[in-house]
């Protein structure tokens, strides 16, 4: 038997810290974008007749159940409208629709997630560890966000791994 004196303490696992990976937010489904130029007259003119003719023609239950943007990478001055015709055409299939790339399409599904599936509530007073590293992509807003959502309830938050990690907030002694 070893000597008590010579054990491995694994002092991580009897840490007090309570982990919280935003992977687990991520929104699984099949995303889209739809890039408003494709409809554009030479790629700069939004003619209205011809818009409206082209979402008429458009097969859009293709996007049925998908997760969709719709991007501008264009110059050109497109009306308010445009970004609305398009949601409406969307709307009976798509899970979600919203305006800009798949950067904002991701920010925005982690939103929905964090703000329904995150229960501050149940850390409080708890010293919280926000995990850092994965293998998912996941938008600096959902951090923020989760940060933000937790800090009225918890004791501490880190941000990393609990061997290597970051103080962001401890809560002001009273």
């Amino acid at each position: 038997m070893e000597d008590e004196s010579e054990m491995i303490e694994n002092r991580v696992a009897q840490s007090s810290l309570t982990s919280i990976d935003l992977k687990d937010f991520y929104t699984v489904g099949e995303r889209a974008v739809i890039h408003i130029k494709d409809y554009l007259t030479g790629g700069l003119i939004l003619k209205e007749k011809e818009f409206r003719t082209q979402l008429k023609n458009e097969d859009w239950s293709k996007y049925k159940g998908k997760f969709v943007a719709i991007a501008t990478a264009t110059d050109a001055i497109i009306p308010a409208w445009a970004y609305m015709l398009l949601s409406a055409a969307l709307q009976p299939f798509a899970g979600k629709v919203v305006c800009g790339g798949d950067d904002r399409l991701e920010e925005l599904l982690f939103h929905d997630a964090i703000t329904v599936k995150l229960r501050p509530e149940i850390y409080k007073d708890k010293r919280v560890m926000i995990k850092g590293c994965g293998d998912i992509r996941i938008p600096l807003s959902a951090f923020a966000e989760a940060t933000a959502l937790l800090m009225p309830y918890v004791k501490s938050i880190m941000y990393g791994e609990a061997c290597s990690n970051v103080p962001v907030y401890k809560k002001p002694a009273n």
